[in-house]
């Protein structure tokens, strides 16, 4: 039977199959190998015993079965450790904590690297100062859709539903910036605890301990604690500007091998100047870029 891990939890994998989900153990084959499931894999599993008719399952509404087969990924991640991830949607609070946009740009390239659609949603747009809507608006204008919500209103929630439909989605961004408050009202229910903010820092305390993956109506929702900020190791530079998709319509650059920091008659760099692209995410390229550089010399 073909399955989805949907969460991984103290050596034990819960499939999600055919409605049911299967409280499993990986076959022995993976302890010889280098390969672990993942929350968010899709699997080949073996029943053992249906919901009700096996004691040592976690709950009598499980099967149990054993883990036989993880097939081929889309992508994964290693923190935090999920896999086929279809849609990153990166929240960006615009109040306490205010957006971080260079550490909300690495989140960004990690994504494009592992090759999923990224959606940039603004939350707790009740809250909203104009100035920090239409700069964020300004900031991925041409790289990335821009959604507007607000889960205690309900505004844009239906729009978000509609955009995560048939995918397996994952919410990233700083603690505090309302991703466990969505995840609850994209589901309907209580399923991932909410923090206070913290009154001296201003951001909010990460409540999510373990990596879990949610069956909504139309799509599947990672819950993580992890995905808030990426170092981007190992990049080489000469790629770094394939992952800033807005970059794309202006390499009509001297050199074939622009970089786009020191060159002469640049095409990105004459978007800038005329605001077809964001200066502030070009300067998050410009960061990034020449860490890339530096790491390589070392």
């Amino acid at each position: 039977m073909r399955g989805t891990i949907v969460k991984a939890l103290a050596g034990f994998y819960y499939v999600y199959a055919d409605g049911i989900v299967y409280e499993c153990r990986a076959r022995g084959v993976f302890r010889k190998g280098s390969l672990s499931p993942l929350v968010g894999d899709e699997v080949e599993m073996t029943v053992v015993a249906g919901p009700g008719t096996q004691p040592s399952a976690s709950s009598p509404e499980m099967g149990v079965g054993a883990v036989d087969k993880v097939l081929a990924r889309k992508n994964s991640f290693s923190r935090p450790p999920v896999a086929n991830v279809d849609l990153m949607v990166i929240v960006v609070s615009v109040k306490d904590p205010a957006p971080s946009f260079p550490i909300l740009d690495r989140v960004a390239l990690a994504a494009e690297k592992a090759g999923t659609d990224i959606l940039i949603c603004v939350s707790k747009i009740d809250l909203a100062e104009e100035d920090i809507l239409q700069r964020t608006r300004e900031h991925y204008s041409g790289a990335y859709p821009v959604l507007e919500v607000c889960a205690r209103t309900g505004e844009g929630m239906d729009e978000l539903r509609k955009l995560l439909g048939g995918k397996k989605a994952a919410l990233a961004g700083p603690s505090g910036a309302g991703k466990s408050t969505l995840t609850n009202a994209l589901m309907g229910m209580e399923v991932s605890l909410t923090g206070d903010i913290s009154e001296k820092l201003k951001r909010g305390r990460n409540t999510t301990r373990h990596c879990e993956l949610f069956k909504a109506d139309g799509f599947f929702l990672f819950d993580t604690p992890g995905f808030t900020s990426f170092e981007n190791e190992g990049l080489d530079p000469a790629e770094i500007s394939h992952l800033f998709p807005e970059f794309s319509e202006h390499t009509d650059c001297r050199f074939d091998d622009c970089r786009h920091i020191t060159e002469p008659d640049c095409g990105v760099k004459r978007a800038v100047e005329e605001g077809k692209i964001s200066r502030g995410r070009y300067d998050s390229y410009k960061e990034i870029y020449e860490a890339a550089v530096k790491a390589l010399k070392y």
